[in-house]
């Protein structure tokens, strides 16, 4: 699960909240969803009164690196529970004949 396509389009900070919120929607768990978007809500917050253009724009591409980061880290822990459900079921089958 990667981020959302057009990351590289985020230019500002409320394009990046949008995308950011955007990329909570594909996060598979209510409670997961909901840590993320307050610590998105959060980090707005803190970093509300930055004025320095070249520390907004290094801000965004961290923000951005870190949603890739957390949606492949979510992607492959689907990956491997649905492994192992899948081994599971197997094994299941196999002592049922």
């Amino acid at each position: 699960m990667a981020p959302l396509p057009n990351a590289e389009l985020v230019q500002n900070s409320l394009q990046l909240y949008r995308y950011l919120l955007r990329c909570c929607k594909q996060l598979p768990e209510e409670n997961i969803r909901q840590h993320y978007k307050h610590a998105i809500r959060q980090s707005f917050k803190v970093h509300a009164d930055e004025d320095d253009p070249e520390r907004i724009r290094q801000i965004i591409k961290r923000a951005i690196e870190d949603a890739d980061w957390i949606m492949n880290k979510v992607s492959a822990s689907d990956c491997l529970i649905f492994s192992l459900n899948r081994f599971k079921t197997k094994k299941t089958l196999q002592s049922e004949l």
